[in-house]
């Protein structure tokens, strides 16, 4: 049975200070889609020593836990997550820059870790300086944009296996697809991530950056919150187009939008509820399946009580 919340709390203050301690906390704080009851608890370590030991803690107690990043790609259910939270985020986001060399935590964000590196006149990363979220999750799914994928930037990866034990693994070893790669399958979390890019010319870099940025602006509806595409792209087609074709531009359920600047994304108008959003993805699912008999698979994760 699963500890009251008060033991649970004086536990997690063995590992994480109070003030990085947060209880019955509203998800929707925390995801890119303003969407999510709350958690019991949320953590926000600021060290691996401190990831690691919180872990072990929790396996040990046997108390539910889960850990996310920036969760810019994720949906949480409108009754929250019982048990503990991990964020990977704000407070985790460390880099370093070594020459070519950079290395960085996991909860850096994607758009500043470019922006970094840039002013560095390190160019490969550009691809990505769009691309909201952050590192870790970017590496566990090889987020991709432009003709960029993480895959082509990334060494290695020090990852927290499902035993808690802190493992490096080599690029070779991360087999890393399309929106995929072994983190998932095996269910690891990204912590650290070490990323080799070449010297290049700063204002070319900063360039390539302002023009990938002016394309994602206008082609992307960023003025509202969303989780980015909601759908893994079709082989041989594109979900917003197929959704486009459907008549489905526009159409709403709740507070949920499928956008009218680009239909592979869902839009929160404001006041969506994550069911909202849920009902929304289904009955795309449905029509372009009767319409085009064409199945589109979610490329945002879904958590949390039903």
């Amino acid at each position: 049975m699963m500890r009251e919340n008060q033991q649970i709390k004086e536990l997690l203050r063995c590992h994480i200070p109070n003030e990085r301690l947060l209880e019955n906390e509203p998800m929707s704080n925390h995801t890119s889609f303003k969407i999510g009851g709350p958690v019991d608890f949320l953590v926000l370590p600021e060290t691996t020593e401190e990831i690691q030991s919180t872990v072990k803690m929790l396996k040990r107690e046997e108390i539910p836990f889960m850990i996310i990043g920036n969760a810019s790609n994720l949906i949480v259910r409108d009754k929250g997550i019982r048990g503990v939270v991990i964020k990977l985020g704000e407070s985790y986001n460390r880099c370093r820059i070594t020459g070519e060399e950079v290395w960085a935590q996991s909860g850096i964000l994607l758009s500043r870790l470019a922006k970094k590196v840039a002013q560095a006149s390190l160019k490969g990363m550009e691809f990505a300086s769009g691309i909201p979220g952050s590192l870790g999750g970017a590496v566990y799914m090889n987020a991709g944009a432009y003709g960029g994928e993480m895959k082509d930037i990334v060494t290695s990866v020090t990852a927290l296996n499902q035993n808690a034990d802190l493992i490096e693994l080599p690029l070779e070893k991360l087999e890393m697809g399309y929106r995929s790669s072994i983190l998932q399958k095996l269910d690891y979390a990204v912590l650290e991530v070490a990323i080799k890019l070449e010297k290049g010319d700063q204002e070319q870099i900063f360039a390539r950056i302002k023009e990938l940025d002016l394309q994602r602006t206008t082609k992307q509806p960023i003025q509202y919150p969303s989780a980015g595409s909601v759908f893994k792209r079709p082989e041989g087609y594109y979900a917003g187009k197929l959704i486009q074709d459907c008549n489905l531009k526009g159409y709403t359920v709740g507070g949920a939008q499928v956008s009218t600047l680009h239909c592979g994304f869902i839009v929160n108008r404001g006041n969506a509820t994550a069911k909202d959003v849920l009902d929304l993805i289904s009955k795309i699912q449905h029509t372009v399946k009767k319409e085009f008999d064409v199945d589109l698979e979610r490329e945002v994760r879904v958590i949390g009580e039903e």
